[in-house]
């Protein structure tokens, strides 16, 4: 015997009773960033290497240990996307959608990066991803963080997420800033963990992020992000404060809150839970002014944020917002005595023209009426429709109830979608 096949580690299938929950959250986003105004864009899932390397910066986890990069046929180094902002700059800037424009934008679909699979972050992940472009105030900041709210308010989880804010300052704030970091955490080098060691001298910024419990001790007298930043950034996050006051958004000021890539400027933000365990942000965003620019347009502010969504399916589960969430079918079709498929297909048929909100199998494989009707019961149908050689022979249908005490009848053909209507539409 053949040895069996198995997925890539890290690289899950999701099962038709985990789909259902998907495309539950799937939808309810979709409906938010509808009443937004945000246009979906689709995007590739590769691209140049160059573009994250530019992007992102060479000099973090995701390009030097995490992307998924490879030779072509031609000898061009490509990549897995590993996150999906600098693909849609990529987009954008190529078919002229920035220039004196303003784009909402979203996208949705599988990420790529290469680390220890765990709850919650797998190799390949999926995110949702909003974008807005051409707008510099805070204001758009804030309509990001209020489009998000909305959506945990859609699911049922608002009460199990919360906002954390930082300001990052500008490029000059935060080199300052490291330069003073990097000088007080090279008296304490040998006490940091191994990862801010490396980080220290090339990215001394996410030793911020660092999860291990001494060197977190040690930042508690580090040098503050807050203490560089300029008037313009203060002045951009005080009004950002003000409007989500004004709409009662609460949130968290976290000073250590930096993110990992390099085109963060200005807002950041992350909406965490404590119901994941470590793995507990479910979105993270905020501003890129320069992004565009640094890939070789135009100046063009740009604000965005992306959802994990194996995250939040598991914090959707977790809430047990899932019950009501029915994969079950409507009405099951059943045909009894030979020759009588054609007339259980037309009749299945004529019911999805008439009801086309409703599931509706029809049974095929033939059976018996008995294991026929287990079948029906196990889909969790309301209604089996059974036809026989009799009821074909009289245009009429049997209705039977799968789901209460009420007795079956037989009812005209040109009755039956009436019929379902009526209990459907109701």
């Amino acid at each position: 015997m053949s040895k069996r096949i198995q997925a890539i580690r890290g690289m899950n299938d999701i099962l038709p009773e985990q789909t259902v929950v998907w495309q539950h959250i799937e939808n309810a986003i979709l409906s938010v960033l509808q009443q937004y105004g945000y246009r979906e864009i689709r995007l590739p899932l590769l691209e140049v290497t160059e573009l994250f390397k530019r992007s992102v910066g060479e000099v973090t986890d995701i390009v030097e240990k995490e992307m998924y990069t490879f030779d072509d046929r031609n000898g061009e180094s490509v990549t897995l996307r590993p996150e999906g902002t600098a693909s849609c700059v990529r987009a954008g800037e190529q078919h002229g959608l920035f220039y004196n424009q303003v784009q909402r934008l979203w996208y949705g679909g599988p990420m790529f990066r290469y680390e220890r699979p765990q709850k919650g972050r797998y190799r390949q992940f999926h995110q949702i991803g909003v974008e807005a472009f051409g707008m510099l105030g805070p204001d758009i900041d804030a309509e990001l963080i209020l489009l998000s709210r909305r959506i945990w308010q859609a699911l049922g989880i608002a009460d199990a997420a919360t906002l954390q804010l930082n300001t990052i300052g500008s490029a000059e704030n935060r080199r300052q800033f490291g330069q003073a970091l990097v000088q007080y955490l090279s008296d304490h080098e040998d006490d940091l963990d191994t990862d801010s060691k490396n980080r220290l001298q090339q990215n001394p910024l996410r030793i911020l992020d660092s999860k291990d419990p001494n060197t977190q001790k040690i930042l508690q007298h580090a040098p503050t992000l807050s203490d560089y930043i300029d008037a313009e950034s203060q002045q951009h996050f005080q009004q950002l404060t003000e409007i989500l006051a004004a709409n009662g958004i609460e949130f968290e000021v976290n000073n250590r809150l930096v993110r990992g890539l390099d085109y963060y400027g200005k807002t950041v933000f992350e909406w965490v839970t404590n119901r994941l365990g470590a793995q507990g942000t479910i979105c993270a965003g905020g501003r890129y002014d320069g992004l565009v620019s640094h890939l070789g347009g135009k100046d063009c502010p740009a604000v965005g944020f992306a959802i994990g969504l194996e995250r939040l399916s598991l914090l959707v589960a977790e809430m047990q917002q899932t019950e009501d969430i029915r994969s079950d079918i409507d009405i099951y079709v059943i045909s009894l005595g030979e020759n009588l498929a054609a007339q259980a297909m037309a009749l299945a048929e004529a019911v999805r023209n008439g009801l086309p909100q409703q599931q509706v199998v029809c049974h095929c494989g033939g059976g018996s009426l008995k294991s026929q009707m287990k079948k029906a019961d196990k889909s969790g149908a309301d209604w089996a429709l059974i036809i026989g050689s009799e009821e074909l022979a009289a245009n009429s249908v049997v209705l039977k109830p799968l789901r209460s005490d009420e007795a079956q009848e037989k009812i005209p053909g040109d009755q039956l979608v009436d019929r379902l209507q009526k209990f459907y539409l109701s």
